[in-house]
């Protein structure tokens, strides 16, 4: 399975998979209008991922920052990572989601999704 990348902007976040390390970053800003148009071959390349996935998945996500329409864009591909989580081939998937000590949004934002998924989710505190 290739590799993904999708190369960041302003409104655009990082985004990086490698299928043979089990390996998910996503960092940076998701403010796009139209989030569904850049999740879109991220969402296409999770569920190819979905079918034979690494026997370990790790998720890094670094946002600074993701509007609304973006946190429904990432809640769908958390579900994806769940399907793969809760499949009976074993698979282990774990989400570390990172957060500033200062930006109590997106700690709660974290922890939201933590609720949302069955998904190991890790809350990352960075000091400042």
């Amino acid at each position: 399975m290739e590799i993904l990348r999708i190369e960041g902007k302003e409104d655009i976040p990082n985004i990086s998979c490698d299928a043979e390390n089990g390996f998910i970053v996503i960092t940076g800003k998701s403010t796009h209008e139209n989030p569904i148009e850049v999740y879109h071959s991220f969402h296409n390349w999770l569920r190819e991922y979905s079918e034979n996935p690494a026997s370990n998945t790790t998720v890094e996500v670094h946002l600074e920052y993701f509007n609304t329409s973006s946190s429904k864009c990432l809640l769908d591909a958390f579900k994806i990572l769940e399907s793969i989580h809760l499949k009976e081939n074993n698979a282990l998937v774990v989400v570390n989601w990172y957060y500033k000590a200062n930006d109590l949004d997106l700690m709660e934002a974290g922890e939201d999704y933590k609720d949302m998924v069955k998904v190991p989710f890790k809350l990352q505190r960075i000091e400042l």
